[in-house]
């Protein structure tokens, strides 16, 4: 008899959107446990964090949270920020706490051209583009170093400090972790993107760095672009991206462009990766928590399903991430799709969709 494996899932719905697409990842999560006969579960446990919470708390998250966390095998993670409270409070006092609470120093984001979304690039072959963004996740520019003083001056006259810190290990880790995603690729390819010529320490580390590990893969094709330059790439050459390695800011930057490049940020799945798996690591969609649509039913799931599916792969259920892949390709082939990709689909129903789909791909096996 197997036994059955159970998944312990901390959710953390968040703000705004996040609390429905969230929902409607766990729909999906919950068909794939139903129709699995017993071969897997997952136990999930809700916490309330976010905004909301903070007005009436005074802070994002319990003062042991990422404690917590830690005891759960996945974090699946909704939106952050809302009006009345400071992005920047929002954010280093919930994600931003999670991922350097749990040394989740690796984020990846995949940029997918699906089927049947309105092309937002003009390019020959744009079915076929397909690269990922591998963003390093602990340090760089949200290091959370530098301050503010002087605000008792006369005047205008306040100062603000805001340092970018780059380790060698931190630096290391990230690369070497895109030189061995690259591997796993049909094409093997690492581009590395700094600004050092404008930044001639932090970032000229991360290029001697990169020239370092680089030697120790000889099979994987490498180059190196200022990060200016690497945003017109993502527009005028695509087809040369495969993994794409950069730091904090610049990674997030080019992570916005490739997912408007591909149709919407609401496509875009992320993951934050503790690669070793000593602590448990959070997925989520890239797009925020769109407070002018919350509450609506229109808000596209299909960044926070895919992300469920990188979820799935870094748990060990390969199988079910590239399921779900396959049922969201279905899905915008078929032309339903929500506003932001042209379409008049509500969140219901791009979700019931992808499981019909799940459901049809499960007979055809």
């Amino acid at each position: 008899m197997i036994k059955t494996r159970n998944y312990r899932i901390a959710v953390i719905p968040g703000d705004g959107i996040g609390i429905e697409v969230v929902d409607a990842g766990l729909h999906v999560l919950d068909y794939l446990a139903n129709e699995s006969n017993g071969d897997f579960t997952f136990e999930t446990d809700f916490f309330p964090w976010g905004c909301e919470y903070y007005l009436e708390n005074g802070k994002m998250m319990d003062e042991d949270g990422v404690e917590k966390l830690s005891d759960y095998d996945a974090i699946y993670f909704g939106a952050v920020g809302f009006p009345g409270v400071p992005d920047h409070v929002s954010l280093w006092g919930l994600r931003l706490a999670i991922c350097q609470g749990l040394d989740q120093w690796a984020n990846i984001r995949p940029v997918e051209f699906l089927p049947g979304v309105p092309r937002r690039l003009n390019h020959p072959d744009v079915d076929n583009l397909n690269w990922i963004l591998v963003r390093e996740n602990s340090e760089g520019e949200y290091s959370g170093v530098g301050g503010r003083n002087f605000s008792g001056r006369e005047g205008s006259n306040e100062v603000a400090v805001q340092s970018a810190l780059f380790t060698e290990k931190g630096c290391e880790r990230i690369i070497r972790f895109a030189f061995d995603l690259a591997r796993t690729r049909k094409r093997k390819k690492v581009t590395s993107v700094t600004k050092s010529n404008a930044q001639q320490y932090g970032m000229v580390l991360w290029d001697e760095v990169f020239a370092r590990v680089s030697k120790e893969y000889p099979d994987v094709e490498t180059d190196q672009w200022l990060v200016d330059a690497m945003a017109a790439q993502f527009v005028l050459h695509p087809e040369e991206l495969e993994v794409v390695v950069a730091s904090n800011l610049f990674a997030d930057i080019l992570s916005d462009l490739g997912s408007a490049l591909a149709g919407s940020l609401g496509i875009a799945a992320s993951a934050n990766l503790n690669p070793v798996k000593r602590t448990p690591s959070m997925f989520e969609s890239v797009h925020g928590s769109a407070p002018d649509i919350a509450g609506k039913g229109i808000a596209n799931p299909i960044g926070t399903i895919g992300s469920a599916a990188l979820m799935l792969d870094h748990l060990g259920l390969s199988e079910e991430a590239s399921r779900i892949n396959q049922a969201i390709e279905e899905t915008t082939r078929q032309g339903i799709l929500t506003r932001d990709l042209g379409g008049t689909h509500n969140t219901a129903e791009i979700t019931d969709a992808i499981i019909k789909n799940l459901s049809k791909r499960k007979l055809e096996v």
